[in-house]
């Protein structure tokens, strides 16, 4: 190979291009991946306070809500559902586990209001606000999540990114949703009925 030649001069400065092109894509990729992983931690750090949190309010409850058992044990096992989905890291699954334990929240907190006592506790108080300022905070999380996923998706299927993706066997991340009754407001009506 001659050096001196222009052709070969131009060919490895192409070359040597490119190289250095797959490797700022490959390490972009990289730390989109790890974003991810991050946002993901950070909501796990929340839902794991939360899932400490769920026994004492439940507890609380239990005191002063006898003809309530039902509603507290569906805040249980969902609270168990998605300590499960959780461990598995199973992104879906705690979507639906969540859509469960907020539908079961959001009755508890309902149910609670026709419990004067209940209400005026204070450690209940305490625990009220506690899981409904985590709650906000996974929400934040949620949406923070939601987007590093979608960035790691959209960057790992364009072009030219898709070649070292593929290459190197990036994968596609999962969104975390919850379900439409999650977000619809609770039917005071029935729960009273």
């Amino acid at each position: 190979m001659d050096l001196t030649n222009p052709f070969v001069l131009a060919t490895l400065a192409i070359l040597v291009v490119v190289l250095l092109y797959a490797v700022m894509l490959y390490n972009q990729l990289v730390s989109i991946k790890h974003a991810v992983s991050q946002a993901w931690a950070n909501i796990d750090v929340l839902l794991r306070q939360r899932h400490d949190e769920l026994p004492k309010l439940v507890e609380a409850c239990r005191r002063y809500m006898q003809h309530e058992q039902g509603t507290l044990e569906k805040v249980i096992q969902a609270r168990t559902a998605v300590a499960q989905a959780r461990e598995r890291s199973d992104v879906k699954g705690v979507g639906q586990a969540e859509s469960a334990l907020r539908l079961g929240l959001g009755q508890l907190f309902a149910l609670a209001e026709s419990y004067p006592e209940l209400k005026a506790n204070e450690s209940f108080q305490h625990l009220q606000e506690r899981i409904t300022g985590l709650e906000s905070g996974i929400a934040d999380r949620r949406e923070l999540y939601n987007a590093a996923v979608n960035i790691n998706n959209v960057r790992i299927e364009q072009f030219p990114d898709v070649i070292v993706a593929r290459t190197f066997d990036f994968k596609s991340a999962e969104l975390l949703q919850f379900s439409e009754a999650d977000t619809a407001d609770v039917d005071m009506r029935a729960l009273f009925s």
